[in-house]
């Protein structure tokens, strides 16, 4: 036996019990004639408490421990004089009487601590000693927990967990797919799935009503804080439903999550039109923990002889209530952020209600104190505020100044990591633009469903259809999307003549799809939750890296196993392939 108990349960009830423990050194204390120990393990830490003047054995075992050693420890619980109220075993040591070193370490390369000196590269790198600190350790018991909440959830509400496969078909639509050469199939390949959405579908068909799976899915795509290559979600699908159906479903599935995990209540969630979020916020994932909406003024600042207003298809601004007070520098720094090349707006043009009631911009060479008035009414101003205004073609507009409303959200105090405003967005377009391939391609995917009143438009105004989605959006990221899909297989092959799909290539890729709704396809839709993403916001992270346990880098590498790498020439040899790599 190693232990009797773990390095986190003994407390002032356990006095006086004989134990063994077993765990890794965090520290030890040597203060002449006594020696102190902390002992970790997964459920906490435990100090020991050793007198090398009264038992020579140990004191040769205790002057070798070196921090991370692994160790076993034979000894009698005490109370402690100087208790530590900051941990769950801050009342209690353990007088030791034996002690064993089950295994040697070498000084790691970073300190075990919560706050540790370890950068980013170095910490990916020995991953398995990184999982050793408490922040890390705790965003995958979170993890855990929430992977059983949704279990318990989903089961009560008759949904069945079905695996799909992970070799499939390569399809053209949405990101890369990572491929997988055939040995057996020479010249031809798999690819990994970057959702199971067809085969949700396909469950629909085969009678499965209620299906979901927390799925690994891959994309090959360029990566950021909340990418990476492979990800996890939390796939469903249902049949005989309707919108309200999977709105009602997964909306309690997440106040489900938040009271379980979290402690907090909601009231229904709010929705919000597609078309408002980009009128209103610049995005189609708003964070509405804080208003400063986008105000248009069009009508208000046009025609006094300003180019740079006159000239634009959109002149729109926000109110940063409180920030009268930023000074030239300050406003300075937010020209230069939105000049970024991220960004790409060409200025900033502000406007002061000072404190007094007066009011200044920075273009009062072309808008008096009384146009200026008609600004403050539009933005609904008070002494202190400041606004911002930027102006250009539309969608690039309202993206930049979404951007700076978010800047501006940080530097106020705005967006709270232990605040959560969750919001639906509905009513998608159905289908984008694409300009480099001069043809449509669907906003989620090829089989999700027109509005029924909207079907009419599809042959003479394609771009005006809206599409039966929605996605749940959390503190502006986007947490879940899904929609009601094309059941009916006349509407599904119309759909792919839109997309740009020849009959011959929406069979060759979807032919099986389209042959199984031959065969009685109910109505049905569905949704897909990001679990890392969810996993992170509930954690109070920006990156999902750190709730996975073994993330790749921002280049897609694991540098703790050094992966990708590549593969002999017997290999190649084997799955019939070449590699070329140009310099």
């Amino acid at each position: 036996m190693h232990r009797t108990h773990t390095c986190g349960e003994l407390t002032i009830k356990n006095l006086g019990e004989e134990v063994l423990l077993s765990g890794w050194v965090q520290k030890s204390r040597d203060l002449g004639g006594t020696t102190f120990i902390d002992v970790r393990d997964r459920y906490g830490l435990t100090q020991l408490v050793v007198n090398t003047d009264d038992e020579a054995t140990l004191r040769a075992k205790v002057k070798d421990l070196g921090r991370e050693f692994v160790i076993k420890v034979k000894g009698t619980v005490l109370e402690r004089s100087n208790k530590n109220p900051k941990i769950p075993t801050g009342e209690i040591e353990i007088k030791v009487s034996d002690l064993e070193i089950l295994n040697e370490a070498k000084l790691p390369p970073f300190m075990i601590e919560d706050e540790t000196d370890g950068g980013d590269e170095l910490r990916m790198k020995y991953r398995y000693l990184d999982l050793r600190r408490n922040p890390v350790r705790n965003n995958l018991i979170l993890r855990h927990k929430m992977a059983q909440e949704i279990r318990k959830y989903l089961d009560a509400q008759d949904f069945l967990e079905v695996e799909t496969p992970v070799l499939i078909k390569s399809t053209p639509e949405g990101a890369r797919d990572f491929v997988v050469p055939s040995r057996m199939n020479p010249g031809e390949f798999y690819a990994l799935p970057q959702s199971p959405q067809t085969f949700k579908q396909l469950l629909m068909v085969s009678g499965f009503d209620r299906y979901f799976q927390i799925v690994k899915c891959f994309r090959d795509e360029d990566l950021r804080a909340d990418r990476q290559p492979e990800f996890t979600q939390i796939d469903c699908e249902m049949a005989f439903i309707e919108q309200e159906d999977v709105l009602n479903i997964f909306e309690g599935l997440t106040r489900h999550m938040f009271k379980t995990v979290k402690g907090l209540e909601f009231e229904n969630f709010p929705r919000m039109q597609y078309a408002d979020a980009m009128k209103y916020y610049g995005s189609d994932k708003p964070d509405i923990r804080f208003e400063m909406k986008f105000v248009e003024l069009n009508n208000v600042v046009k025609g006094q002889g300003f180019g740079v207003f006159d000239n634009a298809e959109l002149v729109v601004g926000i109110n940063a209530k409180g920030a009268a007070s930023y000074t030239r520098k300050q406003i300075d720094e937010l020209t230069d952020f939105v000049k970024r090349p991220q960004i790409g707006a060409t200025g900033l043009i502000y406007m002061r209600h000072n404190d007094d009631g007066s009011l200044k911009s920075s273009v009062d060479k072309f808008y008096n104190e009384e146009q200026l008035q008609k600004w403050s009414a539009a933005f609904n101003t008070a002494p202190g505020d400041l606004v911002l205004i930027l102006a250009g073609a539309t969608d690039k507009v309202r993206k930049q100044l979404n951007e700076l409303r978010l800047e501006m959200g940080n530097r106020l105090g705005l967006r709270d990591k232990n605040q959560f405003a969750p919001l639906w967005v509905i009513d998608f377009p159905l289908l984008e633009w694409d300009e480099e391939t001069g043809r449509y391609h669907a906003m989620h995917h090829p089989f999700t469903s027109p509005k029924p009143e909207d079907i009419d438009l599809l042959d003479s105004k394609p771009g005006e259809v809206r599409a039966n989605a929605y996605d749940l959006v959390i503190n502006g990221t986007e947490i879940g999307g899904g929609s009601i899909r094309i059941h009916d297989k006349k509407l599904q092959s119309t759909m792919f003549k839109h997309l740009g799909f020849t009959e011959e290539e929406a069979q060759k890729q979807f032919g099986f799809l389209l042959e199984a709704f031959e065969y009685g396809a109910p109505p049905h839709g569905g949704i897909a939750f990001g679990f890392d993403r969810l996993v992170s916001i509930f954690a109070g992270l920006d990156s999902i890296r750190d709730v996975i346990a073994f993330p790749k880098n921002n280049s897609g590498r694991d540098v703790m196993i050094d992966s990708p790498s590549t593969i002999d020439d017997k290999q190649k040899k084997e799955l019939f392939i070449e590699t070329t790599v140009e310099q």
